[in-house]
């Protein structure tokens, strides 16, 4: 989809509202949105974005959601949010002081929320944010209150490190200790 700069303009000024309640299993938090997704509402919302049929193919949702249908994951007990509320066209375009103000501002959040566990899709995005510059791909000795953190693979597209199905048996993961832990 190309955008017109009026067009592109208006999604960079978006805010794009998180998909959350208290309580949840899992919030899964974003790096940005991007523009598709800034444009929708939508989280995730770029074709070639594999967080829908990751999450499906891990076990989180019975059946493939649509962007559209975000709302639908807090019957399962999800919720998804951002590090940086600010759109743009790539996570590159955002500042270390971005992330790190994003990083305060989602501790507040997940203090408010307290789920059991949030899961930043984005071992860098998190290092970033979360001043740990060690942290790996999985959970994290890190708590923010008595919510656990899971560092994930960054589920676009441009990460060709992970295919499908190695993201899916990682988000598995995640599925797995959120599940055990109730």
């Amino acid at each position: 989809m190309a955008f017109t700069p009026e067009e592109l303009q208006a999604a960079r000024d978006r805010l794009v509202p998180d998909v959350a309640a208290s309580g949840l299993r899992v919030l899964f938090c974003g790096i940005n949105p991007g523009l598709m997704t800034a444009a929708t509402g939508h989280h995730f919302a770029r074709p070639g974005n594999r967080f829908w049929p990751v999450l499906h193919a891990s076990g989180f949702t019975p059946r493939l959601l649509r962007p559209a249908e975000q709302e639908e994951l807090l019957a399962h007990g999800l919720g998804i949010t951002n590090v940086v509320a600010r759109a743009s066209a790539k996570a590159s375009e955002l500042t270390a002081e971005e992330y790190r103000e994003g990083g305060r501002l989602l501790a507040e959040k997940v203090a408010r929320l307290r789920p059991r566990w949030l899961a930043v899709a984005g071992v860098t995005a998190y290092r970033v944010a979360f001043d740990d510059k060690h942290a790996a791909i999985g959970p994290q000795q890190r708590t923010l209150g008595t919510t656990r953190v899971w560092a994930l693979p960054n589920p676009s597209g441009l990460n060709a490190h992970w295919t499908l199905a190695t993201m899916a048996e990682e988000y598995g993961r995640l599925r797995a200790a959120a599940w055990e832990d109730a």
